[in-house]
């Protein structure tokens, strides 16, 4: 498990781990605007992995989404507005509604590839190899 958070996903970063079994992490998920063809970061999404392995079994859920805004700076870079994230499951009123769905939906798509890959890898490491079955060749004199 541990080997995941270094190759595939490195903005997870892995905060405790109770020997082999239990693992928790926080990673972060940048959320880009397109206007026309030009795209730019609106904010990222912070989000907590937890997952827990026993015996040939493995469970995890991703936890405490939270949106942080970005704003350009005095450079033109976009940096985070605040420190403090806003819960992505608040409703943000009636101005803001179809922006904050973008969000939910692209982060609802991460998590989705982000599971999907999860689970391939741990498959990849808890497989047992099949061995092939050998081709027979029939041999037939004239």
């Amino acid at each position: 498990v541990s080997s995941f958070f270094k190759k595939p996903y490195k903005d997870l970063k892995l905060r405790t781990s109770r020997g082999d079994t239990s693992f928790l992490a926080y990673g972060k998920l940048i959320i880009s605007k397109t206007v026309m063809v030009i795209s730019h970061p609106s904010g990222e999404i912070l989000f907590d992995f937890q997952t827990e392995v026993k015996e040939e079994k493995y469970r995890f859920w991703l936890t405490n989404f939270s949106f942080v805004p970005y704003q350009r700076d005095r450079y033109g870079n976009f940096v985070a507005a605040t420190t403090k994230g806003i819960p992505l499951e608040n409703n943000p009123g009636k101005l803001n509604l179809s922006q904050w769905k973008e969000y939910q939906a692209q982060t609802a798509k991460y998590a989705y590839q982000f599971a999907k890959d999860f689970k391939g890898h741990m498959v990849g490491k808890t497989s047992i190899a099949i061995p092939a079955k050998e081709k027979s060749v029939v041999k037939k004199e004239w």
